[in-house]
C-alpha cells in the first residue's frame, strides 16, 4: 500500500483543495486538501527511500576450493 495509498491520499488532497466549494462551519476544505496532498507527498518519498534501502544489498558468493597440491610421496634412500 505504499505507492498506491499515497497516490490515493494526493488525489483526495487535490480534489478538496481545489474541487470542492462546499463550506462546512469550522472546516476549512481547502486546507484540509492541502494537508492531505502534504501527507501524500510526505508518503511517496518514505516509500521511494524504503523502496532503495531494500534494492541496495550485496550479496557475496563464497566458493571454497580444495585441491590437492601436495608433491608425491619419494620412496627413501637405498
Amino acid at each position: 500500500m505504499g505507492i498506491g495509498g499515497s497516490i490515493t491520499l494526493m488525489v483526495v488532497g487535490a480534489i478538496l483543495a481545489f474541487a470542492v466549494r462546499d463550506n462546512i462551519s469550522g472546516v476549512d476544505l481547502s486546507m484540509v486538501g492541502y494537508i492531505c496532498l502534504a501527507a501524500g507527498v510526505l508518503w511517496m518519498i518514505v516509500t521511494f527511500a524504503l523502496m532503495a534501502q531494500r534494492n541496495n544489498t550485496t550479496h557475496r558468493e563464497v566458493i571454497e576450493r580444495h585441491d590437492d597440491t601436495r608433491p608425491p610421496s619419494v620412496p627413501p634412500a637405498a
